[in-house]
């Protein structure tokens, strides 16, 4: 069943630092006491939840049944604005430890009722999870941190982010405390702290993917574009490979690149046909194991 009425609201949570992590609630209407599962939507590095046809993504989710909930972690570098790159300093400050214990902080707020939707009835101890690269990598580590997530999906997922870093990387950390990246969207020069990468070294294993992945026994699907130009698909095979659920699979995308044929900002009436394809396969992947 598809709900065509949806709810939409935005708020924000707190963290230990005062920070928000602002969101966007996608509730579809039913106008009975059907309970709907809930599937938390994370963005990628240099990404938030507002990047390119995500909220129409969200929507189209929404539809099948669910309470989809889109984050801006606290550290993504959005400002007030819903797209603007404002506060650099708290993206040269980001981690991949204080992104997982804010979906902790997510999962909270669900279920003791400081996010939520008057419109509908929202079943917050049957969670899902889907991510974008980064974000995809970190949902791996939430699925296998946090019991009350139940399904995951992970689009163009990142395996290990140790191997991510450049040698020109790691030279600027151990003399300069901080490594520089441009965002070919805005021309921005982006600094990236040395506690990314310590924490991520520190911690690796909770934080990286493809060592939880192993740990994990719930429904997962990779999805990945065979023409990736950022991270390759073989990423999402060895998570595949490596996942210690049974009911696990891996879906490569023909002619799909990183974003799976989708630009910011998206103001086309349609999807390309990659990111439908994308968000049909996520769809029915939720229907079938999220209830």
């Amino acid at each position: 069943m598809e709900y065509d009425n949806l709810s939409v609201s935005s708020g924000q949570i707190f963290t230990d630092e005062e920070l928000p992590i602002k969101y966007d609630l996608y509730s579809p209407i039913s106008g009975t006491a059907k309970d709907f599962p809930v599937i938390i939507f994370l963005h990628g590095f240099k990404g938030f939840k507002d990047w390119g046809p995500f909220p129409d993504a969200c929507e189209d989710l929404a539809r099948y049944g669910f309470g989809v909930l889109a984050i801006n972690f606290s550290h993504n570098g959005i400002g007030n604005g819903r797209t603007e790159y404002e506060r650099l300093d708290l993206f040269e400050k980001s981690t991949l430890s204080k992104d997982l214990d804010e979906i902790g902080l997510v999962i909270n707020a669900l279920q003791t009722g400081n996010i939520g939707d008057s419109h509908s009835n929202l079943n917050t101890d049957t969670i899902g999870i889907v991510g974008h690269s980064r974000g995809g990598h970190t949902a791996v580590a939430a699925a296998a941190e946090y019991e009350s997530i139940q399904c995951l999906v992970t689009w163009a997922a990142v395996a290990d982010y140790l191997e991510r870093f450049s040698d020109k990387a790691k030279s600027d950390w151990e003399k300069k405390g901080f490594t520089e990246i441009e965002n070919s969207r805005t021309g921005q020069k982006m600094k990236v702290d040395r506690i990314w990468w310590d924490d991520t070294r520190e911690n690796a294993d909770r934080l990286i993917a493809i060592r939880r992945v192993k740990d994990l026994v719930v429904p997962c699907l990779f999805i990945h574009g065979r023409e990736d130009e950022a991270v390759p698909y073989t990423d999402s095979e060895k998570l595949e490979i490596e996942c210690g659920a049974k009911n696990k699979e891996l879906r490569l995308i023909s002619k799909a690149g990183h974003t799976f044929g989708a630009a910011h900002p998206f103001e086309d009436e349609f999807f390309p046909p990659t990111f439908k394809e994308l968000v049909d396969h996520t769809g029915a992947w939720f229907r079938q194991y999220l209830k």
